[in-house]
């Protein structure tokens, strides 16, 4: 078990290090821009308020169900997962990630990210409500997760744990909304 840890973190390492000494200079600017988007999930709450607004009866239950899981996601990833791991962030000077991709370096852990299991917990949540919307949220949901290795602050791993515990989340949030008649 040890060597496939040891070699599943070479390979996770390698892949970072490949997106960040690859210059995007447009494609910076992008990931740059939606990482800080969805910064404290601005991006899924204002999503929800689109959907609520303009969706009418179904937007309102799909805004509700992707809230619910995004709130059980990002408690369990933050305040469950990732004070019981100690994974230290990537050292951007080290890997020589570009200064112009840069978003402010979290204080907390590295694994699991929260961003990606938000993310993926609000497009799953909502998506599961409102069909037609799954494959752009979960696109949107997608991007935001590689935004987090390309601005250099997650391991690709480590955007891989927070969107199975999203999806996780939401499958858990769907079926407790649905016991108390939400469907």
């Amino acid at each position: 078990m040890a060597d496939w840890l040891d070699e599943a973190k070479v390979v996770d390492t390698v892949v970072y290090a490949a997106v960040a000494g690859t210059e995007t200079p447009a494609l910076d600017i992008a990931m740059r821009r939606l990482s800080r988007t969805a910064d404290q999930s601005k991006l899924w709450f204002a999503t929800a308020a689109g959907m609520a607004l303009l969706g009418g009866p179904d937007g309102r239950r799909a805004a509700l169900r992707g809230l619910a899981s995004l709130g059980l996601a990002s408690g369990i990833a933050n305040l469950v997962a990732k004070p019981l791991t100690v994974r230290r962030r990537p050292d951007r000077e080290q890997l020589e990630v570009l200064a112009s991709r840069h978003v402010p370096m979290p204080r907390s852990s590295s694994f699991p990210s929260g961003h990606a299991a938000s993310a993926f917990a609000f497009a799953t949540g909502a998506g599961s409500a409102q069909p037609s919307l799954s494959a752009p949220l979960r696109a949107l949901a997608t991007l935001v997760g590689y935004s987090r290795v390309h601005t250099g602050v997650h391991y690709p791993a480590d955007v891989l744990a927070g969107a199975f515990i999203g999806v996780s989340a939401a499958e858990l949030a769907g079926r407790l909304l649905g016991a108390r008649g939400d469907r």
